[in-house]
């Protein structure tokens, strides 16, 4: 497929173009390349490498996730888990069918280690009986799906509701009691992290049980999430990835004529920033839900119909950003595996919102322990909302002296020696990302998902499947997640499939 200007290809044959070299548009490209329906497949990423919000970088001395982490529900039916074992690139104790029947309901493990910002560890038995807590309430939210009514929109609402009414029974002292909130607060911080949002009062209650939670304890790759999908790239044909050629402006429901095509005609023609066009018969959308909210008014010409746009606003997106921090020598015990953080005085009840710049560290909900590499040691900080939005703006000089003075204060150590160095993901600053991922806000339902899924033109008259729409915010039951995101690919491409080539037998992706 050539842009403007460039020489012609022999005519014939669907010509499809991928937008986002993600892995749902590079599942889509697996599933449609080497077909004679679509002898003219493209994908166009924005940026110099692909793999989207799966990003793994060499850094401490060893491989760090900067991007998606875990596969969640590592089991038969996940089809990146699927994937990752043809591609080799899990090991034996991930692959394991003890490992693939382990049910955790979707919910993180306990911590290894609780600190108090006032310095003190904070009894892992209260935490566990917080969690009991917190965990069967959340369990309980999911069950208001075919309800014919909720008695809160949010999930925050819920909880809090709940939350409030067995604090009436907690018989403990007065420190006690305070102290089992701020424990309670840090679940609530964590599960922001998890939705993806600022606040579980932006989630919606009644879609939230909507969400699958697929069987599986969560395993990691050794050498990195981004092995999977360079491992997608290299089975594409050479030159199929086009990368660094951002798109602005799909131009479609149109009769486009191209100088490099005479005779024939397309109903969609892609403009890149740099200028060159692409017409195309197909396009497949699969940039991130954040993109989409900030460029809606220009990125579609004509502007996409009312209802999908409406659905794009009303779909949330928030960010949830990691930091990493490098020690000399680990202050945490050998089997230590996460570290929570717990600060006093605060509580899920009560709406305490102090300034950014001088609280957005709060928001922090502790450190995963990453596996030593050599002789380095690393923790990995996880941070939602606004406060981890902040955190952006910082220099990395900030980020490391305020999370030193936090250490020192939750160990109770002022002496506890500072990281060196620190490693930050930016996904709300990341141009073309513009946040993490998705989930159901309060306003919408799953049903903007599907919206969201459909292609256009949506009545059908005319050139079919003209744009169609693809990536985590387009699965209805398994949004926020990658094996979400590459299931959509395959969904729109077999949808081009049944079109063109409905004869033919639909392939697992060429490994």
């Amino acid at each position: 497929m050539e842009a403007t200007g460039s020489v012609g290809e022999a005519p014939g044959g669907r010509r499809v173009l991928v937008v986002g070299g993600g892995i749902a548009g590079l599942g889509a490209a697996q599933r449609l390349c080497g077909h004679s329906a679509f002898p003219h497949l493209r994908v166009l990423e924005a940026t110099a490498r692909a793999g989207g919000r799966i990003r793994s970088e060499r850094s401490f001395g060893g491989v760090v996730e900067v991007g998606a982490h875990w596969i969640h529900g590592p089991s038969r039916g996940n089809p990146v888990f699927q994937l990752a074992a043809e591609y080799g690139l899990l090991g034996e104790k991930e692959l394991s069918e003890e490992n693939q029947l382990v049910d955790t309901g979707g919910h993180v493990g306990l911590p290894s280690v609780s600190y108090a910002s006032s310095g003190a560890r904070v009894s892992l038995q209260l935490v566990a009986e917080m969690a009991t807590l917190f965990y069967g309430l959340i369990d309980q939210t999911r069950e208001f799906l075919h309800a014919a009514e909720t008695p809160v929109p949010s999930v925050g609402e819920y909880l809090k509701k709940e939350i409030g009414q067995h604090v009436t029974g907690w018989t403990e002292d007065e420190e006690t009691r305070k102290l089992k909130l701020a424990v309670l607060n840090s679940f609530f911080n964590l599960e922001c992290c998890v939705s993806g949002t600022h606040s579980m009062d932006l989630v919606a209650l009644a879609p939230f049980g909507e969400y699958t939670v697929l069987p599986g304890l969560d395993c990691t790759f050794s050498k990195g999430y981004q092995g999977l999908t360079n491992c997608m790239v290299a089975s594409l044909p050479e030159d199929t990835v086009v990368f660094e050629k951002p798109v602005k402006t799909i131009h479609w429901n149109g009769s486009f004529q191209e100088a490099a095509f005479p005779g024939e005609t397309f109903p969609v023609s892609v403009e890149c920033e740099d200028g060159d066009r692409f017409p195309v018969h197909h396009v497949i959308v699969t940039v991130p839900l954040g993109f989409l909210k900030e460029r809606l008014d220009t990125f579609f010409d004509p502007p996409l119909p009312a209802e999908k746009a409406e659905a794009i606003r009303k779909i949330g997106f928030g960010t949830n950003n990691k930091i990493f921090l490098e020690f000399e020598e680990p202050f945490w015990e050998p089997d230590c595996q996460l570290i929570q953080l717990v600060w006093d005085d605060t509580s899920p009840l009560e709406d305490a919102a102090p300034a950014l710049q001088d609280a957005w560290f709060r928001k922090l909900i502790g450190f995963v322990v990453l596996p030593a590499f050599a002789s380095v040691h690393v923790l990995c900080g996880f941070i939602a909302g606004l406060e981890s939005e902040f955190m952006e703006t910082l220099s990395d000089e900030e980020v490391l002296l305020c999370l030193t003075q936090v250490l020192r204060r939750v160990t109770g150590n002022p002496r506890l020696p500072a990281p060196k160095s620190v490693l930050r993901s930016r996904w709300h600053s990341a141009p073309y990302t513009r946040g993490s991922y998705s989930y159901v806000a309060v306003g919408s339902t799953g049903g903007d998902l599907d919206l969201l899924a459909q292609p256009l033109p949506a009545d059908g008259a005319g050139a079919q499947l003209q744009i169609l729409f693809a990536g985590e915010a387009t699965h209805r039951t398994f949004y926020s997640t990658t094996h979400g995101a590459l299931l959509s690919g395959w969904r729109e491409a077999d949808r081009l499939l049944s079109l063109w080539a409905p004869q033919v037998q639909q392939p697992r992706p060429r490994l």
